[in-house]
Order: structure tokens, then sequence, then C-alpha cells
């Protein structure tokens, strides 16, 4: 799979663009604020329908404009699918496959997969537990497209129940108040709940070996990272969950929960047990013991977990549909400039027979000479092919 050619309107910094790209790798060089990285950024937007930077789509469309839309050519297994998304701040996105209208934006998803590595990525290993959140949902999402609905139900669960919850506080302290609809609320919550939580149970456990084996490539055999997922169920989660998850024991686990914590929630006006609450721990081993990574780890190891992550998505992903039908693309934006030469070349020689490599750098010198390949320059509104 690679994305063969790129088109852009009032995306960003880029009122119009036209780039066509090949297999194996390319090095997208310029100077910071010239509009590299929002190429890049529109091919992941194309494979996730969200960008790496920022939350909402407005940032997205150029200053001045009503609308972009990013139109991205992909070839897989000798043919072509061309995927148009069309973004509109403040009302639904729009999405077309060959020319088509399809009902749902999210219909594109699972005809593009990326593999994004950034430096907003340090905040996986530095940042709160919704980081490593999305993280965990995202791949679910690229691995199975049809998760997308599965997390789009339980945030909509979620968001209705904390509604309820609030009410449910205001009329206890005015002496009234009927807990009949938040029961049925707790029944979706942990239908939905359950869903989300097997799969992520599901793909920690095939998630873990490729950290740990990207690690040890990346810091040279330097220490062991490990990563386990800690449930809000606490010692509710059923023990053998680890393992393959019974999608009916969780759901019957967090049902069970949420009646135990209905008190405290009602007093808070929050849901307190879920997916919305868990956290994927990350730990390094030294000198026999295991230590979290944030607040712990070097800037170097925090760099070196982070970069293990996306390496292990994508080796991860890459399995799921062996041979370059189903590989996914793999980016790599602006990151070797945090990178010591160590780890640049154990990068490059780990990444360098991807499929295709989008790399991006202000100075073509940070790029290790594998991973140049194609060479455009990214200057004054313009990319032009240097070779």
């Amino acid at each position: 799979m690679h994305v063969s050619a790129l088109q852009l309107t009032d995306f960003r910094s880029w009122s119009e663009l036209e780039l066509e790209l090949g297999p194996g790798p390319t090095a997208l060089i310029g100077a910071n604020g010239q509009g590299k990285t929002n190429l890049v950024e529109a091919i992941g937007y194309t494979a996730t329908l969200a960008s790496h930077r920022v939350a909402a789509d407005a940032p997205l469309v150029r200053s001045g404009a009503d609308r972009a839309v990013v139109r991205t050519r992909v070839e897989r297994g000798g043919r072509q699918t061309l995927v148009e998304i069309e973004l509109n701040p403040g009302k639904a996105n729009r999405a077309r496959i060959n020319r088509s209208p399809v009902p749902r934006a999210r219909e594109v998803l699972g005809l593009l997969r990326t593999v994004l590595f950034a430096p907003e990525d340090l905040s996986l290993v530095r940042g709160d537990p919704a980081e490593r959140r999305r993280f965990l949902d995202d791949l679910l999402v690229a691995r199975a497209p049809r998760l997308a609905g599965v997390r789009a139900d339980y945030e909509r669960v979620l968001k209705q129940r904390n509604a309820l919850l609030k009410t449910a506080f205001l009329a206890k302290r005015s002496g009234g108040g009927d807990m009949r609809t938040l029961d049925v609320w707790d029944a979706h919550l942990a239908s939905s709940g359950a869903d989300l939580l097997a799969a992520r149970l599901d793909l920690v456990d095939a998630l873990r070996p490729h950290v740990d084996s990207a690690y040890k490539e990346i810091s040279h055999g330097q220490g062991e990272t490990g990563v386990t997922y800690r449930s809000s169920l606490g010692e509710a989660l059923p023990p053998d969950a680890q393992g393959p998850p019974d999608r009916e024991v969780l759901a019957a686990a967090l049902l069970s929960e949420l009646a135990r914590v209905r008190p405290q929630e009602v007093e808070r006006g929050v849901s307190l047990v879920g997916p919305h609450r868990d956290e994927l721990v990350l730990t390094l081993s030294s000198a026999g013991t295991d230590l979290p990574v944030k607040g712990y780890a070097s800037h170097g190891e925090s760099w070196s977990v982070a970069l293990a992550l996306r390496l292990a998505s994508y080796t991860l992903l890459r399995d799921d549909a062996p041979g370059t039908d189903g590989e996914p693309v793999l980016i790599l934006d602006d990151v070797f400039a945090e990178l010591d030469v160590g780890r640049r070349q154990r990068l490059a020689e780990l990444v360098h027979g991807a499929e295709q490599v989008l790399v991006t750098a202000a100075v073509a010198d940070d790029v290790p000479e594998a991973l140049v390949g194609g060479r455009y320059d990214v200057h004054g509104g313009s990319v032009s092919r240097v070779r």
C-alpha cells in the first residue's frame, strides 16, 4: 500500500497543491513554517479522520476559506482508490470514494492505513492517560474500522450518562429524583464499554511483545519496557481478562461496579467506571525494578518508548495483512532532529524496507541516507522535486 498522489484545496497553508508520490522512502525538506508537516498531516487525516496536531477540524481549513478538500490516491494490490474528504467546520464532513459519495465520512476508514510518528508523540509517555487511551483506540480502528462505531457509541452513551448524573445530583439536593432512566444508561454503558474494553485488552496483549522488541532495537539492548492495561474496574476485573477477553463477563463486571459506585457518581456528577477511566501503563526495567516511564525516564528513554509504540503499531498492522497490499504507510514527521545519531541510524535500519516511508525534516542532513530516496523541497508555497 502506498499513496501515489495528494491534492489539497484550502487545507492549512495550501490553497492548491498537487503532489505525485511513489513507493519507498521520500523526504520532504523545508524550513519551519513552509508547510511540509501540513502535507503529511493531510495524508494522516485521510487514514484516521483526525489530525495528530489539533483536536478540531477548524484549524485545518485555510484562513478565509469555508471548507477544505483532501484528495488522496491510494495504490493497493495493483488497484487505485481515490479518497476525497471535504472538511466543513461546524457541519458534517463529507466523503467520496472513487467520486461516489458515501453516507458517512467514516466509510473511508481502512482504505488507507498509516502510522505517524511526530514530536507530539512525546505526550504518549509524558502526558495524561487520555493520550494513551487515544493511541489505543486509534490503533483499534486502524486494525478494524468497524470499531469506529463502537468507539462513537461509547462516547455518546458516556456523554448522556454524565448529563443524567448531574441531573440526579441536583434532584437529590431537592429531595426528589427518578433513577430508573439512569439504570437504562448503566446497561448501555456496560454493553458498549465491554465491547471497547475487550478490544483494548486484546490489542494490548498483541502489542506487548512488539513494543518490547522495538524498544530493544532502538535502545541497542539497553533496558526493557513493559506495557500493561490498568482497568478502572480494579479488582473487579475478571482475573483472566488479560487473556482472551470474554465480552459478556466484562459487561457483567462493568454493570456490577457501576451499581457499587453510583452514590459517589451522583455526588460528583460524573461516571467513575469504564474505559474512559482506564490507563495504559508503560514501564522501564532498571536493575530488576520496573519503574513508570512517566516521571522516571530520561528524555532519550521517553523518545525511545514513544517510538517503540509507533513501530510496534506498524509491525502489528503489517502482520495483520501480510505483503505490501496491506502494509501501512509510515510517516516520520520532523523526528530526526530529536534523536541522537545512534538512534537515527537504528531507526533508519528498522524502517527503510517499508513499502512507503514519508519523512519531513527542516535540514536535509538530519535524514539518514537510507531514507532520503526521492526528495522534495518545500518552500514559498510550492513543492519541487530535487531527485
